[in-house]
């Protein structure tokens, strides 16, 4: 027995690791290669049966790794986007939500052929978006940010709340019957409150309690991950205790109170929550996607099919768009929300409950609820996870470049002169600086620029319309390079982060200097600091942009490599380099011709101080 969970373990984790690797490869969406593992090695093949390795443990893990991914969302939402997407959030979770109810219920009888209590059923449970699925598609497809906020609140906040109305259908068509009426609708609108209550106060309180302590110092660095962790899994299951499903409001809850209460150092816990996530996430659509039984399939029968159509092309588009009716979203914005609603691995739970439960309760047609909200998951996680993209650039929704963007912090004379260089040769770019004037000639060309200090909340509100695949740091101030790459470093990737060589070669050296995990890799062949760019631009050096096979190419400073297909590659003395190909082409510093004047500027002595 503990060898086969022990195996199964295994499978699941490397089998779930690997499928999103491949899909980061491939850049298609993870969830699409999860569902077909879990297909495989479960109905298919027979390699793994979760229901039988974990027995009884089974949903009760998926309970607690739900929490988690659930308080990792909910730190996903903060506020200050409320500003400019709170209209569209309101309708989308609390006028969309029951009409999605009503049209689901409503397809599901005239259409799925179910009778009234299934039907009910099965319009709550897929009144949801799941977080598990919409979050890492929005990561992939890079939307502009107020149209990822209204996919991202939907979801999140509609989990749980879709979660316990579909604990309520239940409640009243098994618990209602057997009890008087109107004594049994105020006991449940009693159960009701307590459990939403209780779960509310629970996540906010925890939150508070969190800020509280790691404001007073009152928990150590090693403890801090650890107690959230705790506090999230406590605000899930003791409301559960009380009513069904309650424990996703607390999760949820307290996510969203401890990201708007602005703790020092959240952010930094949170990149390993969202590992984590990523874990539990692929663990969980493997699992439940293993655990399908083929008699469950073999019930996909066409009315189950003409249900599924119904759902993706009728009640979503029809649900939102009456939703936001008169509102402040644009038809594109409508357009784009009413496509896209994956549903994901709560749906797929409560159906694993729900579906037996009303079967046991004597409903003729329980039995259609679990391959009916299974055949919608896969459909809708096909379906959107694959048009996303596509769609959002179709409709101008989308900030995701057609190449890959570079950012250039300081905006010197030169470093400004390289980013009008490198727009003209097409690459997306992205120029930052803290001082207006210093942005005042890249701007006039036409090249996007973005005033903020880079550490500042403004600046990531910035680079969320226009994200960078790559960052290069070019101020004077070296530490600071350092201390940017090192921010931006997680985000991006720290092999994607780059800055001037340092004056002084200690600061490079393995034992003596800034360590490696606390700067970004050095650009070109480690002699070009600022002072010496500084000076080679005021002297009449400039950047030119040349194929590959260019003359004196080989005795040229080469500072980036713009591959055929828009990818960018930097020259560094920690790396090596590919070797440029046909179609390549390269970024030079290139030396005045003899005998020529270098340019003149008012500015050119000053370049670096704006920097």
């Amino acid at each position: 027995m503990e060898q086969g969970v022990a195996t199964a373990v295994l499978c699941i984790v490397a089998g779930g690791v690997a499928a999103q690797i491949l899909a980061a490869r491939l850049r298609i969406p993870a969830i699409v290669l999860l569902l077909g593992l879990g297909f495989l090695v479960g109905p298919v093949l027979g390699l793994l049966y979760p229901s039988q390795a974990f027995g009884p443990n089974l949903r009760p893990l998926i309970g607690l790794a739900v929490a988690i991914v659930v308080f990792e969302g909910g730190l996903a939402l903060d506020f200050r986007e409320l500003r400019a997407a709170g209209e569209g959030v309101l309708r989308l979770t609390a006028i969309a939500l029951p009409i999605n109810f009503v049209l689901g219920t409503l397809a599901a009888h005239l259409i799925g052929g179910m009778l009234w209590g299934p039907s009910a059923v099965v319009g709550a449970i897929l009144v949801v978006t799941g977080p598990t699925v919409i979050l890492p598609l929005l990561r992939h497809a890079r939307l502009e940010r107020r149209s990822a906020s209204f996919l991202k609140w939907e979801a999140i906040v509609n989990d749980p709340v879709g979660a316990i109305l579909t604990a309520i259908v239940i409640e009243i068509l098994v618990g209602l019957p057997h009890r008087l009426g109107e004594e049994a609708v105020t006991d449940l609108a009693l159960h009701l409150a307590e459990g939403a209550a209780a779960a509310a106060v629970l996540g906010a309180g925890s939150a508070f309690l969190v800020a509280w302590a790691f404001r007073r110092d009152l928990v150590s660095e090693t403890l801090k991950t650890p107690l959230l962790l705790a506090l999230a899994l406590v605000a899930y299951a003791v409301p559960n205790l009380l009513m069904h499903e309650a424990g996703l409001i607390g999760a949820t809850v307290f996510g969203i109170a401890l990201a708007n209460l602005h703790v020092p150092g959240i952010a930094e816990l949170r990149r390993f929550k969202e590992a984590l996530v990523v874990l539990l996430v692929s663990c969980l659509f493997v699992v439940l996607t293993a655990d399908l039984d083929l008699a469950v399939l073999g019930k996909l029968s066409l009315p189950v099919l003409a249900l599924t159509a119904a759902t993706l092309f009728v009640v979503r588009p029809a649900a939102i768009w009456l939703a936001t009716w008169r509102s402040d979203l644009t038809w594109r914005e409508r357009l784009f929300a009413g496509w896209i609603g994956p549903r994901g691995i709560v749906a797929a739970a409560v159906a694993g409950l729900a579906g037996p439960r009303l079967s046991e309760a004597g409903y003729a047609g329980g039995d259609l609820i679990q391959p009916t909200v299974f055949a919608v998951i896969v459909a809708t996680v096909l379906a959107h996870g694959f048009s996303l993209g596509p769609l959002a650039r179709r409709l101008g929704l989308s900030v995701a470049a057609d190449a890959e963007r570079l950012a250039i912090v300081g905006a010197s004379t030169w470093s400004s002169d390289l980013a009008v260089t490198l727009h003209k040769a097409g690459v997306p770019v992205l120029l930052i600086d803290t001082y207006p004037g210093a942005l005042r000639a890249a701007r006039s060309a036409g090249v996007p620029t973005l005033q903020a200090e880079l550490l500042s909340r403004h600046a990531e509100e910035g680079l969320a319309d226009q994200p960078p695949d790559y960052l290069l740091a070019a101020t004077r101030d070296e530490l600071y390079n350092a201390m940017v790459c090192t921010r931006l470093g997680p985000e991006l990737g720290r092999e994607r982060v780059y800055q001037l060589a340092p004056s002084a070669d200690h600061l490079l050296h393995a034992e003596t200097g800034v360590s490696r995990d606390l700067r970004g890799k050095v650009l070109a062949d480690g002699g070009l600091d600022f002072e010496t760019l500084a000076e080679r631009y005021g002297a009449g050096w400039r950047f030119s942009v040349a194929p590959t096979d260019a003359a004196d190419v080989a005795a040229t400073p080469c500072l980036l490599v713009i591959r055929s297909g828009g990818r960018l590659d930097f020259p560094s003395p920690e790396h090596e380099l590919g070797t440029p190909e046909q179609g390549d082409r390269l970024v030079l510093l290139v030396a005045p011709r003899r005998g020529a004047r270098p340019e003149t500027d008012a500015r050119s002595n000053a370049d670096a101080a704006t920097g």
